[in-house]
């Protein structure tokens, strides 16, 4: 009989990995990575995504424009495309096996080898979703990072605008730890499987003695 503390982590670490992945797409298609407003436009702020700007107003107008030129990129931006795509696909193929791997579903069956294999499924799927976890973490950090950089560059004048953190780098952050608190909770639940397993008793078959060996051994004991 599964042990209901393993089905509640693995049913939490499944939907925590549907969570972050739920947040990793926001984060890849929201035009909100960074933003900047002026003094002389007040009511106007211009907002960088990966795949387009806008341009949004207080009265809440908004005219976005994709990128011309791919090659023309940034390289940031660029890095940022790739790994939050990877991260996508990684966290989608993570949520599927861990849903494949469930104990909660066909619970009736008590094979050892039922068991084993949705052990598999489980670990690959938080390997997965860990791996999509250090994948969104990448880019969004790593554009936090110049963000910090170019904000406190003494270098470029007072009076130019600084570009500052968007919605999307805080969603980002979040989606990253999502997978990787699903991919922790998805590995912890197939190691304890792991011992259940072990614990189970192992059938022994028992081969009954012909009438010729019990005689054998009878006449062995006088000797």
């Amino acid at each position: 009989i599964m042990d209901w503390s393993v089905g509640t982590v693995e049913m939490l670490g499944v939907l925590l990995s549907a969570g972050g992945w739920l947040c990793s797409l926001c984060t890849t298609m929201m035009p909100f990575w960074l933003t900047l407003s002026t003094d002389l436009l007040p009511t106007e702020s211009l907002e960088v995504g990966l795949w387009k700007t806008c341009v949004i107003q207080d009265l809440g107008l908004q005219e976005c424009r994709p990128y011309n030129s791919l090659l023309g990129l940034p390289p940031d931006i660029k890095l940022a495309r790739i790994l939050m795509c990877a991260a996508l696909g990684f966290g989608l193929m993570g949520s599927v096996l861990a849903v494949l791997g469930l104990n909660l579903i066909n619970s009736c069956c008590r094979k050892v080898d039922d068991r084993s294999f949705k052990k598999v499924l489980k670990t690959a799927g938080g390997t997965l979703s860990l791996a999509a976890g250090i994948l969104v973490l990448v880019p969004v950090s790593y554009i936090a990072h110049l963000t910090v950089v170019r904000f406190f560059d003494e270098s470029v004048p007072d009076v130019v605008p600084r570009w500052e953190f968007g919605d999307s780098l805080f969603c980002g952050w979040t989606a990253g730890v999502l997978h990787l608190v699903a991919g922790m909770l998805l590995l912890i639940s197939s190691l304890y499987l792991q011992e259940q397993n072990r614990n189970l008793p192992v059938h022994i078959p028992l081969f009954p003695v012909s009438q010729t060996q019990r005689s054998v051994r009878i006449s062995t004991e006088y000797i």
